[in-house]
Order: C-alpha cells, then structure tokens, then sequence
C-alpha cells in the first residue's frame, strides 16, 4: 500500500478570484459521472485556468486517522481526537489535504476566504495528532480537478449547481446528510429534481 503524503501547493495560486472560489458545488442527479454521484464539493481554486476542490461527504473506510498517522511514523497525544479520513476526489488519491477553519496557519497554507483555508504538509497532521491544529478540520485523500473551462461546461449542461459554502456544513460530521442539506440550503426539494435537463 502506497503510504498517503501531504505535500507543498504547487498549483494553487493564493490571488486567484475565479467566481465560484470558497463555494460549494452539488452534483444534480444523473450527472453522468458515477464518482461523483451526490457529491458536495467545495472549491478552493476555480479561475480561467480551471477548478480544484475537495469532495466534502464521502468516506474513505478502508484507512484510519490512527493508522495514517502510523504510516507517516506521528505518534499522537494520549486521548488525541482522531477525525475521518475523507476521498476528497478521483485526482491524486494519495495526496491529502486539510481543509481548516483559519485559526492555524503556516507558510504552506492557503487562505481560501474569511472562514477557510487549506494545509497540505504532514506539519499539520501533527498539530492535530498533538491536539494544537486547527478548531474544525477536514482530511481528505485525493481532489477533483477539471481543465480550463472544463466546470464552467459542466454547469451550463446542469451537472452542478453552487451554493455558499459554511462551516457548520462544510466541517460537519454527518456525511450522509450534506448532500441534502446542502439541495436546501439553495431552496431546492431533492426530491424534485428531474435527472434529465431540460431546455427551451
């Protein structure tokens, strides 16, 4: 088993103002993509040059925080919290990314917005092993990438719609339900939604 890291960004830019930067996005039903069905992702790049996110309700099970910290060779505080180890995405799978409230920051961390920012250095997973990392937190394995323009084309063929995002959405722990909560957080009845677009 490949041993999961969390390295530098290096193709995140910190100024970018793409449109839909720190906002959710919601897969519509019969997007067409099995990867990412009911998915809610929040976008902490989206700019001319393409979008980068992390898949916010789906666990990945077969890893936990205990053993990933034991991979990493971090020995955690006695009575340490160990949080859930997320699939933040289909693109680099064992490549992780904390996504945190901002009350920790370091040099390699990017300021998404007022409420969000994002580590990805093994420094963190310390801090949170030792229980001095950041007040919520969000470990995923793995983002969703799309090519220049790529999302936008998918939005306009009604395969995401977007919301503002919020901590107590975002950082929640029941996953099962932030598909849904976030459908009505935009004034949409999941139950329904057509799965086929229609057009006039």
């Amino acid at each position: 088993m490949v041993s999961p890291y969390l390295t530098a960004f290096d193709d995140i830019e910190d100024d970018d103002d793409g449109y839909l930067t720190g906002q959710l996005i919601v897969a519509m039903p019969g997007m067409g993509d099995p990867r990412f069905d009911k998915s809610v992702i929040y976008l902490c790049a989206h700019s001319e040059e393409g979008a980068m996110g992390l898949v916010i309700n789906r666990e990945i099970e077969e890893l936990t925080f205990p053993d990933l910290l034991e991979q990493l060779d971090i020995e955690p505080a006695p009575g340490a919290t160990p949080i859930r180890i997320q699939f933040g995405g289909p693109v680099e799978s064992s490549r992780g990314f904390v996504l945190h409230s901002p009350d920790y920051l370091q040099d390699g961390t990017l300021v998404v917005d007022d409420g969000m920012a994002l580590t990805a250095t093994v420094d963190i997973l310390r801090a949170i092993a030792d229980g001095s990392g950041p007040t919520s937190r969000l470990l995923a394995l793995g983002y969703a990438g799309w090519g220049p323009g790529q999302l936008d084309s998918e939005i306009k063929d009604n395969g995401w719609l977007h919301v503002e995002a919020d901590g107590d959405l975002v950082f929640d722990t029941d996953l099962g339900s932030k598909w849904d909560r976030a459908m009505t957080k935009i004034g949409i009845d999941p139950f329904m939604l057509s799965d086929v677009a229609g057009h006039a």
